[in-house]
Parts: structure tokens; C-alpha cells; sequence
């Protein structure tokens, strides 16, 4: 923003590529659509170069910014009279192309859990697990790292597997004796 205001021509580019998709898909989500969005969006960052001087720094970029972003979508509303917000059942009608919120946090705790279990395997499954898996060795790599021959890598990651698998597998049963020790 300081660069911008000094004048650095580079800036404005910057300042869009930080912003662009957060600011589209904010007005997405508030007009419903993705044309509507687009030209939303390019009025915002219209606004935004005009508005450059005002910018006194007591938020920050991104919050100013998505203020004006949020009076730009107002000013629209009421120049188009468009009506109220949409019913939760529009909403539902129209699911994100990603992920919903749910998935992401089941996701992000599987992974935890995973996680944790491979770095409870012993040293030598734990080894050849981070190898293939996290650093993308294929077997051969695998094995030449670790001095072994391909098919005990393979015999490795066969057992990691099962015991990862086992923990897994018990995974909703300690949760739900978790759950009943809540219980009163």
C-alpha cells in the first residue's frame, strides 16, 4: 500500500494479486453469482486506486479493502433494487466447487491423526514412510537411501500400512469412549 501511494507503478498489480480472489469471492457469495461478482470486483479495484490518498492505515489493507468492496455490493443492491439476500434453501442449491467446511475439518483431524500414528511407528517403517510417501521417493529411491533392497522397502510399507490401518480403524471407537466419558 505504501508503494502504491509513493507512486510505484508495479503496485497496483501487487495489490490485485494479493486480493483479487478473496475480494471475488466475497461478492460472489453476496451477488450470487459469478458475472455480477467480476464486475463487482473491478469496480471495487477502480474504487480502491481512487481512493488511495484516504487510506490513513488505521486497519488494515485487507479490512479497508474489503469495506469497500462491501459499499461497492451495497451501492449496486440499491442502484439495481435487487431484493433481499437469498433463502438458505438458493444457498444450497449452489455449493462451493470446493470442499465444504465440514469435509475440510474431517480432513485437517484425519490427517492430524495420521499424522501422529506415523510418528509412532518404529524408527525403520517411520523412515521408509516419510522416504515414499512425504518426500515422493519412488521404491528404488527409497531403497538406495536407505541402503536396503526394493522389496524390503516394500515389505516395510506393507507393515506401515497395517498398523496404521489398525489405528484407524480404532479410531472411532476411542472417540466414542471419549464421547461417553463426557457423559454424565
Amino acid at each position: 500500500m505504501v508503494a502504491a501511494l509513493a507512486g510505484d507503478e508495479l503496485a497496483p498489480d501487487r495489490l490485485i494479486g494479493e486480493f483479487h480472489a478473496r475480494i471475488f469471492g466475497f461478492l460472489r457469495r453476496l451477488a450470487g453469482n459469478d458475472a455480477d461478482a467480476q464486475d463487482l470486483t473491478q469496480r471495487t479495484f477502480t474504487r480502491v486506486w481512487s481512493s488511495l490518498g484516504s487510506f490513513a492505515g488505521r486497519s488494515s489493507v485487507a479490512s479497508w479493502i474489503h469495506g469497500i468492496a462491501h459499499h461497492v455490493y451495497i451501492d449496486w443492491r440499491r442502484a439495481e433494487r435487487r431484493g433481499e439476500p437469498q433463502t438458505d434453501e438458493w444457498w444450497r442449491t449452489r455449493p462451493s466447487p470446493g470442499p465444504s467446511p465440514s469435509e475440510e475439518a474431517a480432513a485437517a483431524d484425519l490427517a492430524h491423526v495420521l499424522y501422529a500414528a506415523v510418528d509412532r511407528l518404529p524408527s525403520d517403517l517411520r523412515e521408509t514412510v516419510h522416504l515414499h510417501y512425504y518426500q515422493e521417493l519412488t521404491l528404488q529411491e527409497t531403497a538406495d537411501a536407505l541402503g536396503i533392497s526394493a522389496s524390503t522397502v516394500k515389505y516395510r510399507l506393507r507393515a506401515a500400512l497395517d498398523e496404521l490401518q489398525a489405528v484407524l480403524v480404532r479410531r472411532p471407537a476411542l472417540h466414542a469412549k471419549a464421547d461417553n466419558s463426557l457423559k454424565p
